[in-house]
């Protein structure tokens, strides 16, 4: 290996050091650990095979963007963790992750923004909802997306169970000393004492396994056991309880058909869907329990260095699904992810049961990022002005931002009555006063080259004349043909090399480029896209509504106002009346009379009924 190949590490003071690690990786699966100059974790990876891809951070025939180019200036040290498999490199990665938050990996948002039902580590566990996760071997049960599912879900527990809600320090010896009284909840039913020893610490557990069976959503096999004590009960002659067990079944059943079933497969799933944005990924989880939603929410993941969608994708399912403790061992995913066949059973559907899943989480997640971009247009509308117009110079690749955009579109039926429509948008908002609608002079026929040429010349070399500010952005309603034309007229204008325009195709909404014969193609749920179809679209609204007046105007002027003695506003009457020229020709002579009066009406009438 020559050292030659590592010429990103020219000016990292740790250089020697660094290059004595990269002679002696292993090829093996495992995790490696980044330290800076303080000692402390920069990133944590994992790995396949540990020799290839802690060398393609270094090697020169390796491009990188610029985050990346900096984690690799300040890596002082490297560190590995050798295991057997993949799966166990992953998940170290995700404990590693959680465990020291190295600055240059994906994090997840703070556990605290979402309540848990938390059950307690004592002697007799209490039930309550927080937002603080405590290490003290308490269990956590969560993260609920609102307070409303988890209040329901609380009221229902409370509802089926006894249990104590008082904070005292309940041991079984102190309960044998006879240390503690019953508190009120117990006078009126709602704690069945375990404070006085009348609940043993086994019944009291008991109850506790009913809770965790609720709270996971095994409702099945709970209704179940429950209808066999009942029945229980029953024989024993012990009706009390019988029916105190059947007002809980009932409330059970309830709850569970307030719960969505919108699947027949009853083992346990996961399913995962995103979207993709430009420095985020916005992601859906669902888990399905005995066919039934018990949980979905969606969250935003930040990338980090060169990251693509794909792998943060892949890093915050591996993540969440350790902080949320979900072990399902089938996963329903959009794409094939770079996971362990032993980690879990990943499932891409196409069709079925499977698909909806599927399609109800990429819903919610595109709901999800459109109450966010809603939020952020409306609390800081002056950064979402700035960050689409920065977003749609990435996506088009222009030389400066596009703040002021122009755009084109022709309107002719036959080569009748041709016009075109200029829109303008600023800040990606359309400015209507802007707006401007041009008749075509020197074009005969349909032809709308020579029409876009004639227009894109008329307004360009007139506002070079003025000295007005030209647009960042030209957009031309057309593909490669209609391109051209415009180029040719802002040639001729003086000001091509002012300006910047490109050609929307209309089948495969193509963006064209001048003297580039391969389109740009963005994905369709881009705002980039997005936008330049709202200003295409537009443009042909503003030009079809101008023709279809410009054309309605010129059918009543031959039709009515040939007639002798008819002018526009008798012609008007006739139209208010009776709504369209083929009404007026089939009304009788007393209908027109009573209308215009009796001379105009018998000239109406001879007009329309003449031989």
């Amino acid at each position: 290996m020559c050292d030659n190949s590592y010429k990103v590490l020219e000016n990292n003071p740790h250089k020697e050091h660094l290059l004595s690690i990269l002679k002696t990786l292993a090829s093996t699966p495992g995790v490696y650990q980044y330290f800076d100059k303080q000692g402390k974790i920069i990133y944590v990876g994992k790995a396949k095979n540990l020799k290839n891809r802690v060398l393609s951070y270094f090697r020169n025939d390796v491009k990188h963007n610029l985050k990346t180019q900096v984690l690799v200036r300040k890596i002082a040290d490297i560190k590995f963790i050798h295991v057997s498999s993949e799966t166990e490199a992953l998940l170290m990665e995700n404990n590693l992750i959680k465990k020291y938050k190295p600055k240059y990996n994906i994090m997840l948002k703070d556990d605290k923004t979402y309540p848990w039902i938390r059950i307690t580590n004592e002697e007799y566990p209490r039930i309550f909802t927080t937002r603080n996760l405590i290490k003290d071997g308490s269990q956590y049960y969560g993260p609920y997306p609102n307070g409303k599912i988890i209040r329901e879900l609380m009221d229902l527990i409370r509802s089926l169970f006894s249990y104590r809600t008082c904070s005292l320090a309940l041991t079984e010896e102190g309960v044998k000393k006879g240390k503690f009284k019953p508190c009120l909840n117990a006078q009126i039913g709602l704690c069945d004492k375990p404070c006085t020893g009348e609940q043993t610490r086994v019944e009291y557990h008991n109850i506790i396994n009913g809770v965790r069976q609720i709270i996971k959503g095994n409702f099945s096999a709970y209704l179940s056991e429950m209808k066999a004590q009942m029945l229980t009960f029953a024989e024993k002659l012990q009706f009390e309880k019988a029916q105190k067990i059947k007002e809980c079944i009932t409330l059970l059943e309830n709850y569970t058909v307030k719960t969505s079933i919108i699947s027949f497969i009853r083992h346990d799933l996961e399913v995962y869907a995103y979207i993709d944005s430009e420095d985020k990924i916005y992601m859906n989880m669902t888990r399905v329990v005995e066919g039934k939603i018990n949980m979905s929410f969606s969250m935003e993941v930040e990338k980090k260095l060169d990251m693509t969608a794909k792998e943060v994708f892949t890093s915050a399912i591996t993540q969440n699904r350790l902080r949320l403790q979900w072990s399902a061992k089938e996963i329903i995913v959009p794409e094939v992810l770079d996971l362990p066949q032993e980690y879990v059973l990943q499932n891409v559907p196409s069709f079925g049961e499977r698909k909806k899943l599927l399609d109800f989480a990429f819903h919610n997640a595109l709901f999800y990022r459109n109450q966010k971009i809603k939020n952020e247009k409306i609390l800081d509308p002056d950064r979402w002005k700035n960050k689409v117009v920065l977003e749609m110079q990435k996506d088009l690749q222009l030389d400066k931002p596009p703040h002021h955009i122009e755009c084109f579109d022709n309107s002719n039926i036959q080569g009748n009555n041709p016009v075109a429509s200029c829109v303008v948008f600023r800040e990606g908002k359309p400015s209507n006063k802007e707006y401007r609608h041009f008749n075509v002079k020197t074009v005969l026929g349909p032809d709308d080259f020579a029409s876009m040429r004639e227009i894109v010349y008329r307004r360009y070399s007139r506002m070079e004349k003025e000295g007005k500010q030209l647009p960042d952005l030209i957009v031309i309603d057309g593909g490669k043909g209609q391109l051209s034309s415009a180029v040719l007229a802002l040639k001729k204008a003086g000001v091509y090399e002012k300006v910047t325009v490109i050609g929307l195709a209309k089948r495969l909404e193509e963006i064209y480029k001048p003297d580039d014969p391969i389109p740009i193609c963005l994905d369709k749920r881009c705002h980039t896209l997005q936008i330049i179809q709202h200003i295409r679209d537009e443009a042909h609204r503003f030009g079809i509504t101008f023709h279809r007046d410009k054309r309605s105007k010129a059918t009543f002027r031959t039709q009515l106002t040939d007639i002798e003695s008819i002018g526009e506003k008798t012609a008007m009457d006739l139209l208010l009346k009776y709504s369209s020229v083929e009404k007026i020709k089939n009304a009788t002579l007393q209908s027109l009379i009573d209308c215009v009066g009796k001379s105009k009406a018998n000239k109406i009438y001879e007009y329309f009924h003449k031989e």
